[in-house]
């Protein structure tokens, strides 16, 4: 069997010609052997059977090329279509020629043609069938007749011309709506690669924006950020008494320090941050470092983390963009709760699944439908740009993980996020 994915449109339909033409052989054969013992007519056997011997190889090279991963052209798949129609000519030549019920099997080729190929293919298989047909009117071999006045052996000839033209209809119909009914599967297919790419691409013009702006909030912030440093550790020094006063003005000290780093972090790897610039770490390693920095971020934000996997413990490929990328789930997560975010792990060899569950209102209709959508929020003007789960979800889907959002039996919204692990 073929892999059909990532194939061009006219490699999967030479796939299905070829899958075709070993349907018209495996019925050329059955149909020899049944007129040939059962009907006794005197046909030319040699000559049609070193047709059907020809067609046979000639296929057979097809499914080796249909092993090649280089693309099929509009003139390599005219010149397959032209095989089937040489043949099958050969084949009317020796029984019968336009006389032959199975003549109208002409019109299985053009179809194929009319439906895949460019116009001028089109109208040169139909230029083609028409003159084979035009000369198996005047040019063939006749299939033998009873000559006799037996009235009798008259209707059994009919009769197996009629039941011919029946069995050339019912073949047709089949094959012409099963070849158009995959055709219209792989233009629905290609349709929906086309729009995924258009998303993809709308979403990296995105990115690159956010990034550009996102460069020169850094700078611009640079200098607030220091002045507010040089305040607060005033203040701390003021008021050396007051607890308190001290444990606040340190907090505040904390979440500067990490504006700092963070800024500084951005401005140094600005159009840097590739996945294979991380390092491997445990995943149990790895998860404890992102709660450990989120609790310094948001030290009032309470959670209840569990976690459970195979061992020893599997690697995963950590990077600033990845633990940023946690990170901004995280703080969607604390915003939204009201008590108590739970936090659960699971991995096997293979993959990290890791869900956070806020005890919040959950999601609303439109939150489901939009959610990661560039600037789309459902907080509070001023509480939020709608971009942390927009980037999260590029991010980790650029990582080769998912990211789904719903909302939780138990009450509240819930992020699921998978991530392959190093095996």
């Amino acid at each position: 069997m073929f892999n059909i994915f990532h194939q061009s449109p006219l490699s999967k339909n030479l796939q299905r010609l070829f899958f075709l033409r070993s349907i018209a052989i495996v019925v050329q054969c059955i149909l020899f052997v049944f007129v040939y013992s059962a009907i006794e007519i005197e046909v030319p056997w040699t000559e049609m059977t070193i047709v059907v011997v020809i067609l046979s190889i000639l296929n057979f090279f097809t499914w080796v090329r249909l092993h090649h991963t280089f693309p099929v052209s509009n003139l390599e798949f005219f010149a397959q279509l032209l095989i089937d129609i040489f043949a099958l000519t050969a084949l009317l030549y020796l029984s019968g020629g336009s006389t032959n019920p199975f003549i109208s099997l002409y019109l299985l080729p053009l179809t194929i043609a009319a439906a895949i190929l460019p116009w001028r293919y089109t109208w040169a298989i139909a230029g083609i069938t028409i003159t084979c047909y035009t000369i198996l009117l005047f040019e063939y071999i006749p299939l033998p007749h009873d000559h006799s006045d037996d009235h009798s052996a008259h209707l059994m000839e009919f009769n197996l011309h009629i039941s011919g033209m029946w069995l050339t209809f019912v073949l047709s119909t089949i094959l012409i709506a099963w070849f158009v009914v995959k055709m219209s599967s792989s233009i629905r297919d290609r349709d929906k690669d086309l729009a995924q790419a258009r998303e993809q691409a709308l979403r990296n013009e995105q990115i690159i924006a956010l990034g550009t702006l996102a460069a020169g909030a850094a700078h611009e912030l640079g200098t607030p950020l220091s002045t507010m440093a040089v305040i607060a550790g005033e203040l701390q020094r003021e008021f050396p008494q007051n607890e308190e006063f001290q444990n606040n003005i340190q907090i505040l000290r904390n979440q500067i320090t990490h504006c700092k780093q963070t800024l500084t972090q951005l401005l140094a790897n600005a159009g840097q941050a590739r996945v294979e610039d991380g390092n491997s770490q445990p995943v149990d390693y790895f998860l404890k470092q992102i709660l450990a920095k989120w609790q310094l971020i948001r030290p009032s934000t309470k959670f209840n983390y569990l976690s459970d996997g195979v061992q020893p413990v599997p690697r995963i490929m950590n990077t600033q963009l990845l633990s940023q990328s946690i990170l901004n789930l995280l703080n969607n997560a604390a915003d939204a709760s009201t008590n108590e975010v739970k936090i659960k792990s699971h991995w096997d060899q293979q993959m990290l699944n890791l869900e956070i569950h806020d005890d919040g209102e959950g999601l609303t209709k439109e939150a489901m439908q939009r959610a990661g959508e560039a600037f789309f929020t459902s907080k509070a003007p001023g509480q939020g740009f709608g971009i942390g789960l927009f980037l999260a979800n590029a991010n980790i889907e650029r990582f080769g993980g998912s990211v789904r959002l719903f909302n939780h039996p138990e009450g509240g919204a819930c992020i699921h996020v998978s991530l392959p692990l190093i095996s």
